[in-house]
């Protein structure tokens, strides 16, 4: 599978008509599946509309690149992060998905390989230890946009919003573990940029 992310940044009062014509723009490319919604409150240098598209492979994408990056040359759209990547959806555990939910953030040039494998190794821990992730992918980025070059993108589905906001983000397998990795008073820390930590309501699976 190969798949395609962006956030976009949209002036407010085109809000809706953005969201119409990215939809219809995403209808067109004929995915095997789509995200295009509103951003939910809280997400973090996520975009006004989140936009993710899987497709069975990189050729599939590359037939529909030009119009679909075409809808987003809209004058209103101010700014997109986003990245390209393959790879394949993992389970978690049983319930409903009601969240999808991506992080793209950038590892800093020259850290050894070893570490990002390690760094990479314990990001896999937490669909493990949080019950309310239903499926999740961790993927390395390719052909990145935005505001930095992002290396990798963690994207989970989560039964609800309140799934994402307590269970995930409060579990000690986050703040114990994980988050050592971009504090900058740890010795630890290998991401100093800022993330796009983005979220939104979920119409249907779309890690399967």
């Amino acid at each position: 599978m190969y798949s395609v992310i962006r956030l976009l940044d949209v002036a407010e009062p085109e809000r809706d008509r953005v969201l119409r014509d990215v939809q219809a723009a995403a209808a067109r490319t004929g995915a095997h599946r789509t995200v295009v919604e509103p951003t939910l409150p809280g997400s973090r240098n996520g975009g006004d509309v989140l936009v993710h598209l899987r497709f069975q492979d990189e050729d599939e994408w590359r037939c529909h690149t030009a119009d679909f990056e075409g809808a987003l040359q809209d004058s209103a759209i101010t700014r997109v992060n986003g990245a390209e990547y393959p790879g394949r959806p993992q389970p978690g555990h049983p319930g409903p998905s009601g969240v999808y939910r991506t992080l793209l953030l950038r590892v800093l040039p020259g850290t050894e390989p070893s570490v990002v494998a390690r760094f990479e190794d314990e990001l896999r821990l937490m669909p493990r230890y949080v019950r309310s992730i239903t499926a999740w992918q961790l993927s390395r980025a390719q052909d990145p946009t935005g505001d930095a070059g992002w290396t990798h993108v963690f994207e989970q589905q989560f039964t609800d919003e309140a799934g994402l906001m307590g269970p995930y983000l409060m579990h000690p397998i986050h703040w114990a573990v994980v988050d050592r990795w971009f504090d900058p008073e740890t010795t630890d820390v290998i991401i100093r940029d800022r993330v796009c930590h983005s979220f939104c309501a979920l119409p249907a699976p779309v890690l399967d």
